[in-house]
């Protein structure tokens, strides 16, 4: 049974300095979050949007955090942040220098929640101050076992917003490549998306002038935010350590493979033709190779390293998901 829920916070309507694509920012990541790309139930989701007090914020997070376990309690908010003091996510409500919740008060529910993994996404300016030690005036960050922190920025850069087309709202440059990680960019061969693998994902897809997210973590394992359907099947992927005997064999193959060797074809073909269970295999090996697991040694493709009698091996990548299928861990 799932037990995974999550607080998705976005706020525009601030009164002196309104933002336009927050509540869509936080509308599409609860959206995304409450399934599954098969569809079966992922995060209980609830949204506070355009909330207006700092009350109602500091309510929200605490019931996050506090109220019940769950296997993981996500925090997602989109909305003005300050670097007065120690770091603030603003609410509507602000006055001078009570700008909002300081970012120390949110780590420090997070830190005491009983939840088995928190996870806080900030896309906020200043963002990257979340997590800092703001009693010692240091930037060493004090995460209790289990907490983890994604923000859009450095501690001392802004956040910023790509406009949409005809009026419709666009999404902050960084919530806008969470969706598309959380959709599928950052999975990883068996459909799994991790906070690892989303900032991984984020990180890369920015460039080097450009904002820089932070990542921030004390864990010892993820749990996946969200799966997808898998580039390959978990039974098609146990098959590496049957096709692989060994870390550095060679699959030694040859025009039997191919299923286009028939001598019903009219192009060249050659002996031994095409057989059935060969072809079944190599459908897999080709699978694999699509997905960086194996490659055709002496030719570029897999289809003229069958043809002309050669082999194919793991890549480094698929050397790490033969020893999962090995040691049956998937």
């Amino acid at each position: 049974m799932v037990n995974n829920k999550a607080l998705v916070v976005g706020i525009n309507d601030y009164p002196t300095c309104p933002l336009a694509g927050c509540v869509n920012d936080a509308e599409e990541i609860g959206k995304i979050l409450s399934e599954n790309g098969d569809g079966s139930p992922n995060f209980e989701v609830k949204y506070a949007l355009d909330i207006k007090t700092k009350a109602e914020l500091y309510n929200h997070v605490n019931a996050l955090f506090n109220e019940g376990e769950a296997d993981i309690a996500l925090f997602y908010f989109s909305g003005h942040g300050t670097d007065l003091v120690d770091g603030k996510l603003v609410t509507p409500d602000f006055t001078g220098m009570d700008a909002g919740i300081p970012m120390s008060e949110i780590l420090s529910m997070a830190n005491k929640s009983k939840s088995k993994n928190k996870i806080i996404i900030l896309d906020c300016c200043f963002s990257g101050r979340f997590g800092e030690n703001s009693i010692s005036n240091s930037t060493e960050s004090v995460l209790a076992n289990g907490v983890t922190i994604i923000t859009a920025s450095n501690r001392d850069e802004y956040s910023m917003e790509v406009s949409g087309d005809d009026g419709i709202p666009g999404h902050g440059v960084f919530t806008e490549l969470l969706i598309q990680g959380l959709k599928g960019g950052a999975a990883d061969v068996g459909g799994n998306i991790t906070p690892a693998s989303l900032y991984s994902f984020v990180d890369q897809s920015l460039g080097l002038w450009e904002q820089r997210p932070l990542f921030k973590t004390n864990i010892s394992r993820f749990l996946p935010i969200r799966t997808i359907e898998p580039k390959v099947s978990k039974k098609t992927l146990r098959k590496l350590s049957t096709y692989f005997e060994n870390a550095d064999s060679e699959f030694k193959l040859d025009p039997s493979f191919e299923f286009t060797n028939s001598p019903n074809e009219t192009h060249e073909i050659k002996q031994p033709y095409a057989q059935e269970d060969n072809v079944k295999i190599f459908k897999d090996l080709q699978l694999f190779e699509s997905i960086g697991l194996i490659e055709p040694v002496g030719e570029d493709h897999m289809y003229f390293a069958a043809m002309n009698s050669k082999t194919c091996k793991l890549t480094p990548l698929g050397l790490h998901y033969w020893k999962l299928s090995r040691d049956k861990r998937f």
